[in-house]
């Protein structure tokens, strides 16, 4: 088959388009025929071996497949690498079926994107109606998802974060009440702002650095920070913990492998109902673009370049 390896870490110039026999399916593993990949900000991690879990070599990368499996049906899978080829293996616990209505790329939107948006409003942030929600990458995958369904949960004011007009605008015309532009010099004064003159109650935070930072200043008392990224790779300051008891705010992380240590199936729970909301044309999933499998390379320096908007996707077929 048909697939990318990696043969040393780092940026996207070690991603190597080769060929490789077919996986062989683990117990009670199955294997899928796979029509698109996720591709994720995490993929870059993975890369360079900066992500949460260490990787090892040789690596194929991909976490996100969508495909058929030998007996028709059409599924979404999680996986923890090996999504960038023709064929994967997926574990029956990390794999949801796709219901009509809903394309693959659709599918796959939903699956890591889709989920983490779910969980930051839902669990991490417990998003309260009427309270304002900070939106940062609100041109990404996820932040095009958590401005949609932020308002759809009853959020009072929804304030963007973008790096350009064009995603600016989109977040917009997504729902968003208001938008600020990622380089403002002083986030904090930008994000009271936006909401007019009030801190915010709730932030999700991708970013890092002194972006992170300065959000967490703009909270208000008993305002929430859910940080489940680091895309400017910058670390930021350490919190101080009587800071957060001066000012009675959160700040909190989420990597969404742990959902599916959380009783009462919330990952199910989260993928139903982004499902329906898809196929009854209440969520809109943004697709940034499919580029064939050869050009993962190419994928990843444009999401990288951070100039991508919604979820970009590899195709195998292609």
């Amino acid at each position: 088959m048909r697939a990318i390896q990696i043969t040393e870490f780092g940026g996207p110039e070690v991603l190597t388009p080769t060929e490789l026999p077919d996986p062989e399916p683990g117990p009670g593993e199955f294997l899928v025929d796979v029509t698109r990949v996720g591709i994720n900000f995490a993929d870059t991690h993975q890369a360079e071996n900066s992500y949460l879990s260490p990787a090892s070599l040789p690596l194929v990368p991909g976490m996100e497949i969508a495909g058929r499996t030998s007996d028709g049906r059409r599924v979404v899978a999680l996986a923890t690498s090996g999504g960038y080829a023709e064929k994967a293996t997926a574990d029956p616990n990390m794999c949801f079926d796709i219901p009509d209505g809903v394309s693959d790329e659709d599918a796959l939107a939903l699956l890591v994107q889709g989920a983490t948006a779910w969980v930051l409003l839902r669990k991490s942030v417990r998003m309260d109606p009427g309270e304002s929600v900070v939106v940062h990458a609100a041109g990404g995958g996820v932040g095009t998802l958590a401005v949609q369904l932020a308002k759809r949960f009853g959020a009072g004011r929804v304030i963007a974060v973008a790096s350009s007009e064009e995603k600016r605008a989109l977040a917009l015309e997504l729902g968003a009440d208001a938008v600020v532009d990622s380089s403002a010099p002083d986030m904090t004064e930008a994000l009271v702002g936006a909401n007019g003159g009030q801190r915010v109650a709730a932030v999700l935070d991708m970013v890092g650095g002194r972006v992170t930072d300065q959000s967490v200043r703009a909270l208000a008392p008993f305002g929430r920070l859910a940080f489940y990224g680091m895309a400017s790779r910058e670390t930021p300051s350490p919190v101080q913990l009587p800071n957060l008891m001066r000012f009675s705010t959160t700040v909190g992380g989420m990597w969404l492998p742990h959902v599916w240590t959380l009783p009462g199936n919330v990952m199910d729970r989260a993928m139903a109902e982004l499902f329906t909301l898809v196929a009854e044309g209440h969520l809109r999933t943004v697709l940034g673009g499919s580029y064939p499998l050869a050009e993962a390379a190419r994928a990843h320096e444009a999401l990288r370049s951070r100039g991508t908007i919604g979820k970009l996707t590899l195709d195998p077929t292609a």
